[in-house]
């Protein structure tokens, strides 16, 4: 496949460059834009998952050689979950390049947690089958930064933050509401609102209900933290 200047572009932001650009653009193709000739980044997803997964556990354990599985387990999920993957996406302009059908473009699937989430993990399988384990263990420190030597304050859980926000102030536990869902059955989106009984609100769009909470709660978090 002919290297467009636009994958170049992201293969230097990445500090990578592809053997085979083709897996860089499959990485970049939502299933809106898949077809008979084209394939998306699903399957890469899959195992980009899988990668980030094993880089982070082993970069955890040589950081703090004597923490406990209990210590580690929040650290890890605060660094490989999708959140965390959608703003490495952002930071290194993902969005950008993403290859969407016209619904998705035209609802704003370029600044999507989920779809960047995706993508970012599709890139680093694309690495990994490109270049080997070692090529994506790099690029992947690399990208994440300091975010694993700060990972102690990403790993608070926003619900369980938000419920000892509000039990530290005699209040119940915040509930959690769906208030709207959309799209085909196979690819929901869900419309979660997050309410506590002294009238503060927020709510949050994700491809989960889980998601949705979790982004539920932290946005309502950052807003009472902020005195607004």
């Amino acid at each position: 496949m002919k290297r467009s200047a636009a994958l170049a572009d992201l293969e230097a932001r990445l500090g990578h460059r592809f053997a085979d650009p083709g897996l860089l653009a499959r990485a970049l193709t939502h299933g809106s834009m898949s077809g008979p000739h084209r394939e998306d980044n699903q399957r890469l997803e899959f195992l980009g998952d899988r990668v980030l997964g094993l880089v982070m556990a082993e970069a955890l354990l040589a950081r703090d050689p004597t923490a406990a599985e209990g210590q580690l387990a929040p650290r890890y999920n605060a660094l490989v979950r999708k959140e965390a993957c959608a703003e490495v996406a952002r930071q290194f302009g993902i969005g950008d390049a993403l290859k969407l059908g016209r619904s998705e473009r035209l609802s704003g699937g370029r600044r999507k947690m989920a779809l960047l989430g995706d993508a970012m993990e599709a890139v680093i399988a694309a690495v990994y089958t490109d270049a080997g384990f070692e090529a994506a263990r790099d690029m992947i420190l690399r990208l994440w930064g300091d975010r694993i030597d700060r990972v102690e304050e990403d790993a608070r859980d926003p619900k369980t933050a938000l419920q000892e926000w509000a039990q530290g102030r005699g209040l119940p536990p915040p509930s959690y509401v769906e208030t709207g869902r959309e799209g085909p059955d196979h690819q929901p989106v869900f419309t979660i609102e997050v309410r506590l009984t002294s009238g503060e609100t927020a709510d949050a769009k994700a491809s989960s209900k889980r998601q949705a909470e979790q982004q539920a709660a932290s946005a309502l978090l950052s807003r009472l933290e902020r005195g607004e």
